[in-house]
């Protein structure tokens, strides 16, 4: 499985879109001798999402009648060979409400990951962006690797079923073995179907997409706004190339300090923050918490059930079964937005009475499986980017040494994010380093959000990211609440924080706070 969880924000949207519905009843390969920074684009109405992509309908209209507009960009496959092969980037855009003399230029957003759809997950959240819209053109796209931009592609539906439900927490030297398999056979399916990408889905070569994109779209500087992930990816453009940085917001921060074992740890500290804080919003209710008597038994029945489940899975979605792994997965995607609480509520209920069909719907949203049981390719995007980052490659002896600090950190969540670190075990691809170089010396400032209740990218990270920007770059905006990120919680001074910024260039005071 992943190493990092950095799931991209489009999957919370379907996750409760899918769950209320349940509960209520491009690719490239030409060589061709041309300036790429002067090709121009063929905007044209948006098709409905490939399987890799995630499915679904096309992208509807918005309220005011604004039309999507999708394109391919090409751009080299090997950016250390700019004028050999190309591949294609899929972009989509909808324009400004703005006049032409309020228009700033385009505001390019990533989601996360790494290997979230930007074209499928920027209609989803665009109304969000409206008071945006008004000065920019709102744009996304696929990063390398992702969806319609030459996707990586590694095991079929079928293998995937049984690769996200593996036992992912061996107890005893079979099922090391097995997981270790079964990780090795995947990384070989992804080699063998996507042997010319894998070298080339660097975070540095999407920053280098990045900037093409910029110069692409017409823009001077680049105006970006990155969730997750996407504050990595910001960071490492802003290394390179951060003369050309307009008006940028991180999200969600990734300590980009920190190299795999280091975030794998944070994160079982930060879900386990965030199961806290769910367990103590149950029981502070003001009827009868349903899970338990106290934050503590809601927690303790929670760890017997993932023990029982160990044991003996129950019945999820027909025919599938609730394995022990399906359902720590399903938790923590409901962990990652306060809205998804009421869902892991219900499911947990559910699972007490033996039906596990809520938690393995959570379960399937993180793994980007969707209702008639295609997947996209997430999970085969965000492996082939994360080992090709990260140089760590740990072993089983590593990992099992290291199991008691992780067990401290999360008694739930610890072994599975600790033995997630064997997952570029044997990968094809050596990693580019540690960690990214996100030193940005001489770029204008950038707002960095870090949310204090953020389970997936600990609120550490903000800090991490403004540090290693550098002096006068980063500048430190604290919410206080509660998911991942903070923009979509709508917290009214977090959203005056960011539109001052974005729509009129007003830097918000270092250190402030919005609770």
């Amino acid at each position: 499985m992943p190493t990092l969880l950095r799931l991209r924000a489009a999957a919370l949207t379907a996750t409760a879109v899918l769950l209320s519905t349940v509960l209520a009843g491009c690719g490239g390969g030409d060589t061709e001798d041309e300036d790429l920074t002067r090709q121009e684009l063929e905007w044209t109405a948006c098709p409905a999402p490939d399987e890799a992509q995630g499915g679904g309908a096309a992208p509807s209209p918005l309220p005011d009648d604004g039309e999507w507009q999708c394109a391919t960009m090409k751009a080299p496959l090997d950016w250390d060979e700019p004028e050999g092969d190309t591949i294609g980037l899929a972009l989509i855009r909808i324009r400004s409400t703005g006049s032409a003399g309020e228009r700033i230029g385009s505001l390019v957003f990533n989601f996360g990951g790494p290997g979230g759809s930007g074209v499928k997950s920027l209609p989803a959240f665009a109304e969000d962006y409206g008071t945006l819209r008004t000065r920019y053109d709102l744009v996304s796209f696929d990063p390398r690797g992702v969806g319609r931009s030459k996707p990586v592609i590694c095991a079929s539906d079928q293998q995937l079923d049984a690769y996200s439900q593996q036992d992912a927490t061996p107890d005893d030297n079979a099922e090391r073995t097995q997981l270790l398999d079964s990780t090795r056979e995947f990384n070989e399916a992804c080699e063998e179907n996507s042997e010319k990408m894998l070298p080339n889905v660097r975070t540095t070569d999407a920053a280098r997409d990045l900037d093409l994109m910029r110069q692409v779209l017409g823009d001077g500087k680049l105006h970006y706004f990155g969730f997750s992930y996407g504050t990595e990816l910001g960071g490492v453009y802003a290394h390179l190339f951060p003369r050309r940085v307009g008006r940028a917001v991180f999200d969600a921060v990734v300590d980009p300090t920190q190299n795999t074992e280091q975030g794998s740890l944070g994160q079982a500290e930060g879900f386990q923050l965030a199961l806290d804080n769910f367990a103590e919003d149950c029981v502070s209710k003001t009827e009868e918490c349903p899970l338990g008597a106290s934050a503590q038994d809601v927690k303790d029945r929670i760890a017997t059930l993932l023990r029982d489940l160990d044991r003996k899975p129950i019945p999820g979605v027909f025919p599938r079964q609730l394995t022990q792994t399906a359902a720590t997965n399903g938790i923590m995607q409901a962990l990652y937005s306060q809205d998804l609480w009421e869902y892991l509520t219900e499911g947990l209920q559910q699972a007490y009475e033996g039906d596990g069909s809520i938690l393995m719907l959570l379960s399937d949203s993180m793994n980007g499986r969707s209702e008639n049981g295609e997947y996209d390719n997430s999970t085969a995007a965000h492996t082939a980017i994360s080992c090709a980052d990260t140089k760590a490659r740990y072993d089983t002896a590593y990992v099992e040494r290291k199991l008691p600090e992780f067990r401290a950190a999360s008694p739930l969540f610890g072994d599975s994010l600790a033995w997630g670190m064997v997952g570029c075990t044997d990968w094809a691809v050596p990693g580019a380093a540690d960690h990214p170089d996100v030193s940005a010396p001489g770029a204008p400032p950038i707002l960095v959000i870090g949310n204090t209740g953020d389970p997936a990218t600990p609120y550490e990270g903000a800090r991490a990211m403004v540090n290693a920007l550098g002096k006068g770059v980063g500048v430190e905006l604290t919410y206080r609440g509660q998911g991942h990120g903070a923009y979509a919680s709508k917290n009214k001074c977090v959203l005056d924080a960011v539109h001052g910024y974005l729509l009129d260039g007003k830097v918000p005071q270092a250190g402030a706070v919005c609770t």
